[in-house]
C-alpha cells in the first residue's frame, strides 16, 4: 500500500509536468531568490515553533514531560526527515516513538503526536474551507463541501472496515482519553491558536512562492486549495497532489496552469529550505530532553514523569 501511494504521487508529478511543460518547472526554480530563501527560513522558524509549542501543550496535558527547546529541535528534525524520506510522515513517527521511549510510555508518546498532528490538520481544513467559502469565483466552485464530507466518510469507513475491530476499539478508547486530557482546559484553545498560526505561516510561504502573479484576494483561495491538497497521503516528500491542484486552480482562475505549477515548484523548494536546520539537529543535536533525575530514578530515564501543570 505504501509503495502504491508513492507511485501515485510520483505519477501525478510526472503527468502534470508532461501536460504543462518543463518550462514551468524551470520558472519555479528560477524564482528561488536569496530573499525568498531568507523568508523561507524565517517563516519556517515561526511555523515550526508553533508546531513545537502545540506538541508541548498536548504532551504535558497527557502527563508526559516535554520542554519547548527539545520539542523545537525534534520538530525541525522530523520536518527534514519527512521531506527526504518516503511517505512524508516518518520523521513524525520517529519523534513520537523517541519521545515516548525516553518518557517511559511509548504508546502515550505516539498518541500525543497523533493528537497534535490531527488537531493541526483539522484547523488547516477549517481555515482553508473558510477562505474558499468566503471567496467568490472559480476557487469556490472547485470546492463542494458535501462531496468532501462524503469522501471523508467513505475513507473512514474503509479504514475501519480493514482494521481488526477489537484492536481499533482499544486504540480509539485510549486515544479519546488522551485527547480529552491533552485538549482539555486551556489546552484546547492553545492548540487551536497555535495551529492557526502554523497554517498562516504555510499560506504566507505559498504567497512568497507565488510572487506578484495576481492580487492577494485572487491568489489566497487558490493557495488554500494547494494547502489542502498537501494533506493528502499520496505524495513523495510533499510533491504530487499539490502540483496538480495548483495547476488546475490557477488555470480555472485564468492565471494559467504553468503559473500554478511554477508556484508549487517554488514552494516545494522553499519548504525544503525552511526545514534545513533539521540537518543540524540530525547530525549534532540531542533528542528531546531526558526526564529529570529523581531519587527513585537517578539516571533520569525509563520512568514516566508525573503530570505537570499547564500553568
Amino acid at each position: 500500500m505504501r509503495l502504491l501511494k508513492l507511485a501515485l504521487g510520483a505519477g501525478i508529478v510526472v503527468a502534470v509536468v508532461v501536460h504543462v511543460g518543463t518550462g514551468a518547472v524551470a520558472d519555479g526554480l528560477r524564482a528561488v531568490s536569496g530573499g525568498a530563501v531568507a523568508a523561507a527560513l524565517g517563516i519556517g522558524f515561526l511555523t515550526t515553533a508553533a508546531a513545537a509549542a502545540r506538541w508541548v501543550v498536548v504532551a504535558r496535558g497527557v502527563g508526559l514531560r516535554l520542554g519547548f527547546r527539545g520539542a523545537l529541535a525534534d520538530c525541525y528534525r522530523a520536518q527534514f526527515l519527512n521531506s527526504v524520506l518516503p511517505a512524508g510522515v516518518l520523521g513524525d513517527v520517529h519523534r513520537a516513538y523517541d519521545h515516548g521511549r525516553r518518557s517511559g510510555d511509548v504508546a502515550r508518546g505516539v498518541r500525543a503526536v497523533v493528537i497534535e498532528r490531527v488537531a493541526g490538520q483539522v484547523v488547516v481544513v477549517l481555515v482553508c474551507a473558510a477562505i474558499l467559502l468566503a471567496s467568490p469565483g472559480p476557487a469556490r466552485e472547485l470546492l463542494d463541501p458535501r462531496t468532501a464530507l462524503w469522501a471523508v466518510a467513505v475513507v473512514a469507513a474503509v479504514a475501519l472496515g480493514l482494521a481488526p475491530v477489537p484492536r481499533v476499539r482499544t486504540a480509539l478508547s485510549a486515544l479519546r482519553a488522551d485527547a480529552r486530557a491533552g485538549l482539555g482546559g486551556r489546552g484546547g484553545p492553545a492548540v487551536v491558536g497555535l495551529s492557526v498560526l502554523a497554517t498562516a505561516g504555510h499560506l504566507t510561504l505559498l504567497v512568497v512562492a507565488a510572487g506578484p502573479v495576481a492580487p492577494l484576494g485572487v491568489l489566497l483561495p487558490l493557495l488554500a486549495l494547494a494547502l489542502l491538497a498537501m494533506g493528502l497521503p499520496v505524495n513523495v516528500g510533499g510533491w504530487g497532489p499539490r502540483e496538480a491542484t495548483s495547476a488546475v486552480a490557477f488555470a480555472a482562475a485564468g492565471l494559467g496552469a504553468p503559473a500554478g505549477l511554477a508556484t508549487a515548484v517554488t514552494y516545494g523548494v522553499l519548504a525544503f529550505v525552511s526545514c534545513l536546520p533539521g540537518t543540524v539537529v540530525l547530525v549534532f543535536g540531542r533528542s528531546v530532553e531526558q526526564p529529570a533525575a529523581t531519587p527513585a530514578n537517578p539516571t533520569g530515564t525509563g520512568v514516566r514523569a508525573p503530570r505537570p501543570s499547564l500553568a
